[in-house]
């Protein structure tokens, strides 16, 4: 299989998932933890953060305990195309960034690595859409609403859009139904394990995921 191929099929797969876990954590062990918990909730594309400590050492990890058929293994908040590097060097299969930053854009095309750069307004989507981003992640999705999506969408119906951020088992299927193709989760998700309540993960994924169908159907 190409490399085009092969980032193209990952993008597919991650909008057939619908879903997004957005893994924020203290600590390396709570991070494969939420991890493991929204995999087994169905939610296999797992966006691992660069907030979390040694995410590349948490990623590694995974992508040796996971198949790629089980795992749709990808970095987040990253800032600029060293990290970007080092997230594809360690198995992350597409990178997503809060901003539009050319350089990690332009390194992830170099790599055909899926990229999903953050945007808020039209300009900001079509310069992403120019510089050759796959999915636009609208962000931060909570001070716009799912509207933003369908605003959008009216001069950019080729855009794939993913919004991150405020997104909840409760207006998911907004989201989905005002034209997005996936949604981020984050809080809304991983939130239980901050208790250690790791079953509540679980749960919350499969709402997630109950949502996107129902609103996909």
């Amino acid at each position: 299989m190409s490399n085009l191929l092969r980032k193209y099929q990952t993008v597919q797969r991650i909008i057939d998932v619908g879903v997004v876990a957005v893994v924020r954590a203290e600590t390396e062990e709570q991070a494969k933890k939420i991890a493991d918990a929204c995999i087994a909730g169905g939610v296999t594309a797992i966006e691992m953060t660069f907030t979390v400590p040694d995410a590349h050492k948490v990623m590694e990890s995974l992508a040796q305990m996971y198949s790629p058929e089980q795992l749709i293994l990808g970095a987040g908040t990253v800032l600029d195309p060293e990290t970007a590097r080092i997230a594809i060097l360690s198995g992350a299969s597409y990178v997503v960034t809060p901003m539009l930053s050319l350089p990690t854009v332009t390194l992830c095309n170099r790599y055909h690595v899926p990229v999903m750069p953050g945007a808020a307004t039209a300009k900001e989507a079509v310069e992403a859409l120019e510089a050759g981003a796959d999915v636009i992640k609208v962000f931060p999705g909570e001070l716009y609403g799912p509207k933003v999506i369908k605003a959008l969408k009216g001069p950019l119906p080729q855009a794939n859009f993913m919004p991150t951020g405020g997104v909840t088992p409760d207006n998911a299927a907004e989201w989905i139904k005002a034209g997005a193709v996936a949604i981020g989760a984050g809080g809304a998700l991983s939130g239980p394990a901050a208790k250690g309540d790791y079953a509540g993960v679980t749960e919350n994924a499969k709402k997630f995921i109950a949502a996107v169908k129902s609103a996909r159907s």
